[in-house]
């Protein structure tokens, strides 16, 4: 038996949850870790803390876990809300391994995609990038020839950042020793510049230079739709991964993920309740010491990790008690600045008889002309993304049918106001999303009308309800805007602690940014300070788990909501 083997049968030895709802531990056991959320994030925490020697116990809210990371199914249809790639899906680099380590990829193929998305305005000119930077080159070319200065300058960086490698995401910044500071520079020295100035370099100013008005909106688009502010790094970032098969798509999708990180962690020995929302995190002297349910039951332990919305724990769950200036500069300042969370987005899925063409591209962003925009309900961009997530993993439709997710960012505060002050209207505005989609896909596919079965439609408020988000975000604080360096903060100064309290750590996308690989690294991270602060030793390794997929692991799938249109009812 290896030390990996002996160090798993004791931390998924049976624990003893009668001590639980007792102050003190048990004399002998080790120590208790509660997390509040059984997102992404909070399943990671759970895992690495129960590698880590800890009894963990997760409180979860919801139904299933995964948070965000979510599916729900509709007359036998699977509707996958999250991922559109997933960094970590190839072997052989550490974001890879920590999805290795939670078991998350565990007896499950990737699909992999030649390019990252197309672009196609009103008019049928379209740009594909293809994440091949010769193939990308020589169509960006036939596109536009005048811009090949700067057409040849973007894939040259694509070349270059397709030869680095750096997933930063195995030990906590505090943390790092001298060889690993040592290895970061080794990589990030000898392409300093490169880094500089793809970072420095915005995509609307890089975008505005080229002639062709289609590529000055298209590159603004790779990622779907403009997130706006974001340099070119990620842009190339992504698609450098993606070249390598780096950015793939699970097989099981979202909910998939989940349901594996899920799995790893009960066989680790954690324990997962849902159906139990936490109220309050209860402090004794400024230390954490549990949590209390609503209905007043009350669980205790010596670490809490709260891996669920950053306002709900620091202003719900604390009472606000707990700040200082990196936390009110996020929450009393830059909150309510525009452009600090990432948009939310109206979410419609389409069931529709019969097969999609294999040659459409697998995403494509549609540039909207200005009556389409107009009449896109709440939409903040003239874009609709259109994927056909059939074709991204089997197990999606059922036999002879297929599924489109169509999307656009979206505005929560409308949602959200038109939900509480009229449901009627609410429901009636949902409608006339699913009446565009439906008309809009009928004027590119002169048919796809009659085959479409069903149209659910998710909201910003419906994201939010779901998962508690605030502003309904499902990447919480954008990435590269102000907010971006106060919250790496709170990871690498703050060491994910709240000031004047013990015993307690944040951990998910509102500490770490967004991102599903950035969610789970929190968790690591969390859990090797709290080892420190708990005397034990932070250990991890490769989960074992080599059963193949099967749709049966996505378990019972509640209706996200009982609207939708459909067919029979002429929307």
């Amino acid at each position: 038996m290896t030390d990996d083997d002996t160090a798993e049968a004791a931390a998924s030895a049976p624990a003893d949850s009668s001590d639980w709802t007792t102050r003190e531990r048990t004399p002998g056991t080790p120590p208790r870790v509660i997390v509040v959320g059984a997102g992404v994030a909070g399943l990671s925490t759970g895992c690495y803390a129960q590698m880590s020697g800890a009894r963990t116990r997760v409180f979860e809210k919801h139904v299933l876990p995964g948070g965000c990371c979510t599916a729900w199914s509709r007359d036998g249809y699977l509707f996958d809300y999250c991922i559109e790639w997933l960094i970590g899906t190839a072997p052989g680099n550490d974001a890879h391994r920590v999805w290795a380590e939670l078991g998350a990829l565990d007896g499950k193929s990737v699909t992999n995609f030649e390019l990252f998305n197309k672009v196609e305005d009103e008019h049928g000119r379209s740009v594909t990038f293809y994440n091949d930077p010769d193939r990308l080159e020589a169509h960006l070319l036939s596109v536009s020839p005048a811009d090949a200065p700067l057409i040849r300058a973007f894939t040259r960086d694509l070349r270059r950042f397709i030869d680095i490698e750096l997933y930063p995401f195995l030990t906590a910044p505090a943390l790092r020793t001298v060889r690993e500071r040592a290895q970061t520079l080794r990589t990030v020295l000898p392409a300093f510049r490169l880094f500089w100035r793809t970072a420095a370099t915005p995509m609307h100013v890089f975008a505005d230079r080229f002639q062709d008005p289609l590529l000055r909106k298209a590159f603004r688009n790779i990622f779907f739709q403009d997130p706006g502010g974001f340099p070119l790094l990620p842009y190339l970032f992504n698609m450098a991964a993606a070249h390598h098969g780096n950015a793939g798509f699970p097989q099981g999708g979202s909910l998939g993920l989940a349901r594996s990180i899920e799995e790893r962690y009960r066989n680790l020995g954690g324990t997962i309740t849902y159906r139990a929302r936490t109220e309050r995190i209860l402090v004794e002297n400024d230390r954490a010491i549990g949590i209390e349910l609503r209905g007043g039951r009350r669980y205790f332990a010596e670490h809490v990790v709260s891996a669920c919305d950053g306002h709900t724990t620091v202003y719900g769950l604390l009472g606000g008690r707990y700040t200082g200036p990196r936390i009110d500069k996020l929450y009393t300042d830059l909150l309510h600045r525009p452009g600090t969370l990432f948009p939310a987005v109206v979410s419609a899925f389409v069931g529709l008889r019969g097969d999609l063409d294999p040659d459409e591209a697998h995403s494509t962003t549609h540039l909207l002309g200005p009556h389409d925009a107009d009449h896109l309900p709440g939409a903040l961009q003239d874009s609709l993304v259109v994927q056909a997530r059939s074709r991204y993993s089997g197990g999606f439709a059922p036999p002879g049918r297929s599924v489109l997710h169509c999307t656009y960012f979206s505005d929560y505060a409308h949602w959200k106001d038109l939900r509480t002050r009229n449901r009627k209207e609410y429901r009636s505005r949902k409608r006339e999303v699913a009446d565009f989609v439906r008309d809009f896909l009928e004027r590119r596919t002169p048919g796809i009308a009659d085959r479409i079965e069903i149209v659910e439609v998710a909201t910003p408020a419906t994201t939010h309800r779901y998962t508690g988000n605030l502003g309904g975000s499902i990447l919480a604080w954008k990435a590269f805007s102000d907010a971006d360096d106060v919250a790496a903060r709170l990871v690498g100064k703050d060491r994910m602690r709240l000031p004047g309290l013990s015993g307690f750590s944040m951990a998910g996308q509102w500490v770490g940014m967004g991102g599903l690989i950035r969610a789970a690294s929190t968790g690591r991270f969390a859990v090797q300070y709290l080892c420190r602060e708990l005397g034990l030793e932070f250990r991890a390794w490769e989960s074992k788990g080599d059963e193949p997929w099967h749709p049966g692991k996505l378990g019972h799938l509640p209706q996200l909501d009982r609207w939708s249109a459909r067919e029979s009812e002429g929307s």
